[in-house]
């Protein structure tokens, strides 16, 4: 949840950063499942990125660009500024999930989705069942849809568990058009 006076989630400028520098990463999470068509909108955005030492750098240009800062529990957005954060490749790559305040909104990097089975599933892995979503004004590659339910229910939190049945319906419903095209 974020706090009244922190920016809210504008996905549009953030991917459009993120592309602009050449970042490699899927949407996820509730952002993904947004672009995907489900109607609970995310407020903040999550993306799986490479973990090469060249995409760290220019995620790194990113979050320096849009003036990100940590967001901590019990912190507020004034307080986490002044924390002593080197924002570089070394920070990004000794950390699996960092939590960032942007000027362009909440965003949350990780280093893979987790599957039924508890595995992490990385970038390269899940780049391989990725959708391009057209989004207001921008495409985004997005981690598949089974990926993202399997990481809903794998995380088993209620705010995940409330929006999976309405993700199995858009997959679904995905499926079934699917199959009904005819072949070329």
């Amino acid at each position: 949840m974020t706090a009244a006076d922190d920016p809210p989630l504008d996905l549009g400028r953030l991917i459009a950063a993120l592309n602009r520098h050449g970042v490699d990463y899927l949407l996820c999470g509730g952002a993904a499942a947004t672009a995907y068509g489900a109607e609970r909108r995310s407020e903040d955005a999550d993306c799986v990125v490479r973990r090469e030492r060249a995409n760290l750098d220019r995620l790194a240009s990113v979050l320096q660009e849009l003036n990100a800062r940590l967001r901590v529990a019990g912190l507020s957005d004034a307080e986490a500024r002044q924390l002593p954060v080197r924002i570089d490749s070394d920070t990004l790559a000794d950390l699996s999930i960092t939590t960032w305040m942007t000027d362009a909104g909440p965003f949350d990097v990780l280093a893979g989705l987790e599957a039924l089975d508890g595995r992490l599933l990385r970038y390269e892995e899940l780049a391989a069942r990725a959708t391009v979503l057209e989004g207001q004004g921008f495409s985004v590659r997005a981690a598949g849809l089974d990926d993202i339910i399997a990481a809903k229910e794998r995380a088993g939190r209620p705010k995940d568990l409330e929006a999976l049945p309405e993700l199995r319906a858009i997959r679904n419903a995905r499926q079934a058009q699917w199959q009904a095209e005819p072949e070329p």
